[in-house]
């Protein structure tokens, strides 16, 4: 067989699309590259969008503002101090984009103003942290990505 331009560029034109398949076949069947939506009730969750957004205007008022702290045990939340902790209710939820598995919610159950989210549940990386709390009836929220 005589080698020729046009089978060089047949060759050639072989193993790139080979190359791409590989990475094709690779990225959509290896678990490690397996990446999920944000959330799965997505158009649910638009719904409430609004109140959402009310709730994070009341948030980030100065006397309502949650501070996040990296402490010796763990991740320590600090509510404000004027606050009757007693009459704090809601939740905490973690949300680790690389991985559903790890995510995990927190009920906010206050004896003091600090909530301490262990070192345990926390893996070493980026993590979004949404606080979704109320008090005397108002809703608050309070979101913030980390590295951890």
């Amino acid at each position: 067989m005589k080698f020729n331009w046009g089978t060089g560029i047949f060759i050639g034109f072989l193993a790139f699309i080979s190359f791409i398949m590989y990475f094709v076949i690779t990225m959509s069947t290896d678990k490690k590259y397996a990446h999920d939506l944000v959330t799965e009730e997505y158009y649910k969750q638009e719904l409430g969008y609004q109140q959402e957004i009310d709730a994070q205007k009341n948030g980030i008022a100065p006397d309502r503002k949650i501070k996040i702290r990296r402490v010796a045990g763990g991740l320590q939340l600090e509510f404000p101090e004027i606050l009757n902790v007693s009459e704090v209710t809601g939740k905490v939820f973690l949300y680790r984009p690389s991985n559903k598995q790890l995510d995990f919610n927190i009920p906010v159950v206050l004896s003091n103003t600090h909530l301490l989210i262990p070192d345990k549940r926390l893996l070493d990386g980026r993590w979004n942290i949404t606080v979704d709390w109320s008090y005397e009836n108002t809703s608050y929220l309070y979101k913030e990505q980390i590295s951890y």
